[in-house]
């Protein structure tokens, strides 16, 4: 940043405010981030990866040099062109800048992906090898099916089944956040959308479009679970 050139009382104001456009910068990129995380069905990708830093990294240099321009040199009659700029000044800081940036931001992920990995809930089945592991919050909702349950589920935004040997009723005793409404089903209530009634049954309306019945037995209970 041409540290240089500046004089002491120079570098404690100007260096600060150039720190104060990247850290800007950077957030300013947030919610591309959160949009690219949201598309991708909360994978995060390489591509997503470069997409962000290359964004960031062409709109700090855009700033940083209008910063340059108008506040460091506004009227000298011989200011770094934009070429010896990049070369000599940006480029040098980004070598620098960007490694400490993307380890930061890998080791953050890698602390993340491990945070969610110790909040997923494990549906087990009676097989040694039979399981689902899955955010509470990604479940929808299980259906009996003879001696298997069928659960109902997302995988970022696609709704997906998994056919586990177990009974209803354990992994009701298992996950009591979990609401029965019925002799077959159970739900998560964080998934409800709406109450309906067809044909006098009751029914609740999930995510994905699923509904699912009511039955007299659980009625009373529904409602205290569930704001109606």
């Amino acid at each position: 940043m041409d540290v240089s050139e500046f004089s002491d009382a120079e570098k404690l104001i100007y260096l600060p405010l150039y720190g104060l456009i990247t850290g800007s910068c950077y957030l300013f990129f947030m919610p591309l981030q959160q949009m690219l995380l949201k598309k991708s069905g909360d994978h995060w990708k390489l591509k997503h990866e470069l997409v962000f830093l290359l964004c960031f990294v062409l709109l700090s240099m855009t700033v940083a040099r209008l910063f340059y321009l108008f506040v460091i040199v506004p009227y000298e009659p011989n200011p770094y062109s934009l070429g010896y700029h990049i070369t000599s000044i940006f480029l040098p800081a980004l070598s620098v800048i960007l490694p400490i940036l993307i380890v930061g931001r890998f080791a953050f992920g890698k602390y993340k992906d491990k945070t969610l990995e110790e909040q997923k809930i494990e549906i087990q089945g009676e097989g040694n090898y039979e399981s689902l592991r899955l955010l509470l919050k990604d479940l929808i909702c299980i259906q009996s099916s003879d001696n298997y349950v069928e659960v109902f589920y997302l995988d970022g935004t696609t709704l997906k089944k998994s056919l586990i040997r177990n009974t209803l009723s354990k992994v009701s005793e298992a996950f009591p956040e979990l609401l029965r409404t019925h002799r077959s089903f159970m739900v998560n209530p964080y998934h409800f959308q709406s109450w309906k009634t067809e044909k006098g049954k009751h029914l609740l309306q999930l995510s994905q479009s699923i509904k699912i019945p009511i039955s007299k037995t659980y009625l009373s209970d529904v409602k205290a679970r569930i704001d109606l």
